[in-house]
């Protein structure tokens, strides 16, 4: 399931990629992808790290890649361990939620951008989010904990006091908001459960086959309940 779309930015070959939280490895093998990139995927989970070390080794396998570089490493997003203006895009995908304290978040990941560059964030849509919230309470806290849910305004606002321009916004992933609302509804980890066990093929199927139906099905619903909101922005210096 890919949020970001790599397409809205003006990315040249041989582009520096970090992929801050990058979870199972899905933005990294995509950022792989892309001609000469150097990308780098980084994450608090070992878990996570080792899930996206078979993904790309897959990539590999199958020789689909842009003959670039790829590296994973252990990283905390308020303390990253590279040096100030190394990339040229950071991706920060369903992060942002999960920080405490945000406003450190968003500075380190000005201070390893190069002038100009470019920053992708996604986090959970307003409404989608208070919706699981509502149906349960347990949610934002099996979720890996949530610990907030952004305003559109409130997450610009955010970056845009940090030195960076807002580019361009969209919604993604308006199937997956119901799939959510069922869980929250049976219970937020009860992935067992049949009605979720249905729904989650059902997604799986989308995501391998990317039917027409489907695909224009997400594109008309995503303005009106779609489950991430995506932001561009540019580093100001």
């Amino acid at each position: 399931m890919i949020t970001i779309d790599f397409s809205r930015m003006a990315l040249e070959h041989g582009s520096r990629i970090l992929d801050i939280g990058c979870g199972s490895g899905r933005h990294v093998c995509e950022a792989y992808r892309l001609r000469e990139t150097s990308v780098v995927g980084a994450d608090l989970e070992f878990k996570n790290l080792l899930e996206a070390r078979e993904r790309l080794r897959f990539h590999d396998q199958l020789g689909e890649h842009g003959g670039g570089t790829r590296h994973l490493n252990s990283a905390d997003i308020v303390n990253l361990p590279y040096a100030s203006q190394t990339f040229d895009l950071v991706i920060c995908s369903e992060v942002m939620e999960h920080i405490w304290d945000e406003q450190p978040a968003i500075a380190e990941l000005k201070r390893v951008l190069k002038p100009g560059s470019y920053l992708a964030v996604s986090v959970p849509r307003y409404l989608p989010e208070r919706i699981c919230w509502i149906l349960s309470d347990e949610y934002h806290m099996a979720n890996q904990g949530h610990v907030r849910i952004y305003y559109k305004e409130e997450i610009i606002n955010l970056c845009v006091k940090n030195g960076f321009t807002l580019l361009s916004s969209h919604y993604a992933h308006s199937l997956h908001s119901p799939y959510w609302w069922l869980k929250c509804l049976v219970g937020p980890t009860r992935d067992q459960h049949p009605l979720v066990q249905i729904y989650h093929r059902f997604l799986t199927w989308d995501i391998m086959q990317k039917p027409r139906l489907t695909r224009v099905l997400e594109h008309l619903f995503n303005p009106l309940m779609g489950k991430s909101l995506v932001l561009y922005f540019r580093e100001n210096r």
